[in-house]
């Protein structure tokens, strides 16, 4: 795909606005507030800068975005639940413009938190950011899974096997699908144009999950903490793209 600059260019509009949002997002994520307020906010942000939520009404998720709370591996619902000093909470948007996806989610921490869960959230940060640095033409995708899976087991965690990122760009959730485990040099080739998240889902117990009766949510089966971190990326002539980079500067916890 040797001309894909006006699909960059859109993904960069859909990712921003993704980001943006989280980086509104961040001012009030905070004890005491519900995480359906969290899910309000972010739905009128998107609706008032001209796009769409992505998750609303797909395959009848009944949210603006989702909201995923300490043992919550992803798909979290927004409810009444509030939230209390010592949670750790992943919010994750996905934002369409002009018929294009941007996709991001971060972690929050409320209050003080453990020094285990700090650590846990560093390590999945971490892992994404190792991922994304060795992307380029060239590369495969057991890299990337190879990158995350030998980086956080070492720390003692785990990479859940049952979810995990996709390419992404007029549609929400397109082939490939990105494994956040696997060996180095096996899978597909990547190539310039391609874009997709990285997307790790790091347990600080063991990986297996499992579903709750809404469907939708998805939790560690020994009740161990979850964290996750998202970028939308893209692939260069020579490297890589973020789309969904905070214009604030924010990354992980602590946000200043």
């Amino acid at each position: 795909m040797n001309n894909y600059k006006e699909k960059f260019e859109k993904m960069r509009i859909a990712g921003n606005l993704a980001a943006r949002t989280l980086d509104m997002l961040t001012e009030h994520i905070k004890e005491g507030i519900s995480t359906d307020y969290i899910d309000k906010l972010g739905y009128e942000f998107i609706r008032d800068n001209g796009g769409y939520s992505a998750p609303q009404y797909y395959r009848g998720f009944t949210k603006s975005l989702c909201t995923s709370l300490n043992h919550v591996v992803c798909h979290g619902i927004p409810s009444n639940r509030i939230l209390q000093n010592g949670d750790a909470i992943n919010v994750d948007v996905t934002a369409i413009i002009e018929n294009h996806y941007g996709d991001t989610s971060r972690m929050f921490c409320i209050g003080k938190t453990p020094i285990k869960l700090n650590n846990l959230i560093n390590a999945t940060y971490e892992s994404m950011m190792r991922a994304i640095k060795i992307l380029k033409p060239g590369a495969k995708l057991g890299d990337i899974g190879f990158e995350i899976q030998s980086f956080v087991e070492e720390k003692g965690f785990s990479v859940v096997r049952d979810f995990c990122g996709h390419g992404i760009s007029t549609t929400f959730h397109e082939s490939p699908n990105i494994l956040h485990y696997g060996r180095k040099n096996t899978g597909i080739e990547l190539k310039p144009g391609m874009t997709f998240t990285i997307e790790p889902m790091i347990n600080a117990g063991k990986y297996n999950v499992k579903m709750l009766n809404d469907g939708w949510t998805a939790v560690t089966k020994d009740k161990s903490l979850s964290a996750q971190f998202e970028h939308t990326v893209g692939i260069t002539e020579n490297g890589y793209e973020i789309f969904t980079e905070s214009a604030k500067g924010y990354s992980k916890p602590p946000y200043l």
